[in-house]
């Protein structure tokens, strides 16, 4: 039984997935195109999302990537509904769902539980900031209540960069031992290897799953007992990403290593400050390996690519061979 607005309800009677059936290895915080009037284009998105599939990456929709805090929460929902009815399994998507309002996080995050979602990646509430860490309990605990449903799995989405209110590793302690159950695992988008090596040290023994958001940590990751990455350049380069986290356990550690440098060659050019933000280069380069100029188009705040921009960025790919298989429809 939980208690949710005042009231007792029964828990569904749904099994506890162990963790080794929970979504591990590669995911996409997918991209997501706009029309020309800036609505989301959903047949592009599921479009991209098979494509992704098909290279044996995750969906992790509405994510920093997919400029989900530029969307409303009807949006993401009505985006949700078209994957799922476009027959794209869901235990394949772990939905972005934390937003400021609890109302909106909750009815975002049951809305990905009822569709049989593998879990949902959960920002912290971001707008106030020097919260104390007991507000930041109360505000999961609240989540996690009125959902009110067994099947629930969150991953805590640590991201100090751009949200600047951060998850601790008491946090994490005290909702692991209320939720242990719920609280499956974690995305460290510090880009401190430290901090993702303490979560590892503290938590991944007992199940706690810790993704990096960077493919350039993911083998320190798997080697730490990390489960993967959930990388915005997976939207590009899914594959050989792919390739690293099965090969891991196989291949030896010279070609472990070489095949992690190849990752970071292709990482550093679209995190290159030459362009505006690394989502706009991710959807320049759709746009021109996938032969089709709508996919350039992000929503203000952000810019696009200049023309001069994009050859760029056309000139640096093709000098490290880059290329995505099968993207072009």
């Amino acid at each position: 039984m939980i208690l949710t607005f005042g009231f007792l309800l029964p828990m569904p009677k749904t099994r506890i997935l162990p963790p080794s059936q929970r979504i591990r290895g590669v995911l996409a915080p997918v991209v997501t195109p706009f029309n020309a009037d800036l609505a989301p284009d959903s047949q592009r998105f599921i479009a991209h999302c098979k494509w992704l599939l098909s290279q044996n990456c995750g969906l992790a929709v509405f994510g920093t990537n997919s400029e989900a805090n530029s969307m409303a929460a009807e949006e993401r929902l009505k985006l949700l509904d078209a994957l799922v009815a476009a027959g794209i399994d869901p235990s394949r998507m772990m939905p972005g769902t934390g937003c400021c309002s609890i109302t909106e996080t909750v009815e975002l995050t049951a809305h990905a539980v009822k569709h049989g979602c593998a879990g949902v990646l959960m920002l912290p509430p971001f707008y106030y900031k020097d919260v104390r860490e007991e507000g930041l309990y109360n505000y999961f605990t609240e989540v996690v209540q009125r959902v009110g449903d067994t099947r629930l799995k969150i991953y805590l989405y640590h991201i100090p960069p751009v949200a600047i209110v951060g998850i601790t590793p008491k946090l994490v302690e005290r909702l692991l031992k209320v939720y242990p159950n719920v609280i499956a695992g974690m995305k460290d988008s510090s880009g401190d290897w430290n901090n993702t090596k303490t979560f590892l040290h503290a938590f991944a023994r007992n199940g706690f799953d810790v993704f990096v958001s960077s493919e350039s940590f993911l083998l320190a990751n798997m080697r730490n007992g990390g489960v993967g990455t959930i990388s915005a350049t997976a939207n590009v380069n899914p594959a050989a990403i792919h390739k690293l986290y099965k090969d891991y356990g196989d291949a030896s550690p010279a070609e472990l290593r070489a095949q992690q440098a190849r990752l970071d060659v292709v990482r550093e050019v679209f995190s290159s400050r030459k362009f505006p933000s690394m989502i706009a280069a991710l959807k320049q380069a759709i746009a021109t390996y996938g032969n089709d100029p709508e996919w350039i188009r992000v929503r203000p705040p952000l810019i696009e690519l200049t023309t001069e921009q994009a050859k760029l960025l056309g000139a640096e790919l093709k000098a490290i061979d880059f290329a995505m298989p099968g993207i072009a429809l």
